[in-house]
């Protein structure tokens, strides 16, 4: 099973000091957000898939072990570095205790698969950022409407495969969910049903999936309200699946190039994917476009003055929830009254405005989900704490701009979503310096 690069156990912090305007070419690793379901979506096809691109970030890696755990072979070419074989084994198995699941949000992409080797999933509640509570009621109903049988404790849930399904299942979400979106799509595969969702979540990373499984023989049709897929041919044998470039990392690289006035090209995404990003740049008089395979921020910057109005949606075409903080910390920095709001992820404010805060950051908070700022704002160094993926990522901006030095710790959440950002900014000439015992 491939494994990361395991950091040095003595790395405790970075410390970040300013300089000159970050310059030059970088290029972005793969997505965990579109690794995550796709190799969940690898496992529950039943037959060999290849997938490239493979991120080295933490919850990649762990998803890989829990994935062999359930029952699949999973392999590295030793020639090809980055990419992965997931094979099918032959019978049941032992429904396996996967404690360490708890680790990761995406372990509930995990179910279909296990029910696939075992007939049953019986997982932890799922972990990750803790940035509020995101239910599993909506995918608890999606497995009921394929006839699965739901049962809870305080430690975790249990979903259990009906014996004999409905060959054709409808859903209509209550809102676009990108989990249960994914746990629909996945359910559909396993037990070859044709399912017709409403309703659904069409972000890039679920696009890629049905994109993903369409290659591999399904019929997917994809409309602006629903998706239908169903079984298909089978004749494809060779399944390759490409993970994309991650858009947020990219989007987050874009935002510190701009914090410190500079100019760089930021390889290895798609165009369409850092869309929003590349909007609200050139909202901000920040000269950006989106090329097909990059993201080229042009360093010739006439400072509008416009304010920007960042709102996290789950909409076709939106603002990804994710992008919202490497753009408040850029927004520190440009004149204007800017506001944010999250009201997918209701408590990442709670982690990230006081972590600011501790750099002189002055954040009015309107809602436990809304704030607004006026910039630009002077920052001063100071020591901070990456307490989920993107607090992190967005005080690595902040601490480019601040006067002095500023060391953020936390850095195992970080690498839970980058396998290493600072090594990526430091590409790009900032002066990120490792902290170790």
């Amino acid at each position: 099973m491939p494994l990361a690069p395991t950091p040095s156990p003595h790395l405790l912090a970075v410390t970040v000091s300013p300089r000159s305007p970050l310059t030059g070419a970088v290029r972005v690793d793969g997505s965990k957000n579109a690794a995550l379901p796709l190799l969940a979506a690898a496992a529950a096809l039943g037959r060999t898939v290849h997938v490239h691109g493979i991120p080295a970030s933490a919850d990649v890696q762990l998803m890989l072990a829990l994935i062999q755990r359930s029952g699949y072979r999973v392999a590295q070419p030793v020639v090809e570095p980055g990419s992965v074989l997931i094979v099918p084994r032959p019978g049941r198995i032992a429904v396996p205790v996967l404690a360490e699941a708890t680790k990761i949000r995406a372990s509930y992409y995990l179910v279909p698969a296990l029910l696939a080797t075992c007939g049953t999933a019986n997982l932890p509640w799922p972990g990750g950022c803790s940035i509020g509570d995101r239910g599993m009621d909506m995918h608890f109903r999606v497995y009921e409407a394929f006839g699965d049988t739901i049962a809870t404790d305080e430690d975790g849930y249990r979903v259990t495969a009906a014996g004999t399904g409905p060959h054709k299942v409808a859903i209509g979400l209550p809102f676009r969910s990108r989990g249960a979106s994914v746990a629909a799509i996945l359910r559909a595969v396993i037990g070859r049903h044709r399912l017709l969702l409403a309703n659904p979540n069409l972000s890039p990373e679920v696009v890629g999936l049905l994109t993903a499984l369409g290659d591999a023989g399904w019929v997917v049709r994809i409309e602006d309200d629903t998706v239908a897929v169903e079984p298909g041919s089978t004749r494809v044998t060779t399944v390759s699946w490409e993970v994309p470039g991650d858009k947020i990392e990219a989007g987050t690289l874009a935002c510190a190039v701009a914090a410190t006035g500079g100019s760089a090209r930021v390889e290895g995404v798609r165009g369409a994917d850092v869309a929003p990003v590349v909007d609200a740049l050139n909202l901000l008089g920040i000269a950006a476009t989106a090329e097909d395979h990059a993201l080229v921020v042009h360093g010739d910057a006439r400072l509008t003055h416009h304010p920007l109005r960042v709102l996290a949606t789950l909409d076709p075409g939106g603002l990804d929830a994710d992008f919202e903080p490497p753009l408040m910390a850029l927004a520190l920095g440009m004149p204007g009254t800017h506001l944010f709001a999250d009201d997918i992820n209701p408590g990442r404010h709670g982690n990230l405005l006081p972590q600011l805060a501790r750099l002189g950051a002055e954040i009015q908070e309107i809602s436990s989900t809304r704030c607004r700022l006026t910039g630009p704002q002077r920052l001063s160094g100071a020591a901070v704490h990456a307490t989920d993926i993107r607090t992190g990522a967005a005080l690595l901006i902040a601490a480019l701009t601040a006067r002095g030095a500023t060391t953020v710790t936390g850095l195992d959440q970080l690498r839970r979503g980058h396998a290493d950002l600072p090594a990526k900014l430091r590409a790009l000439g900032a002066d990120v310096t490792e902290v170790t015992r």
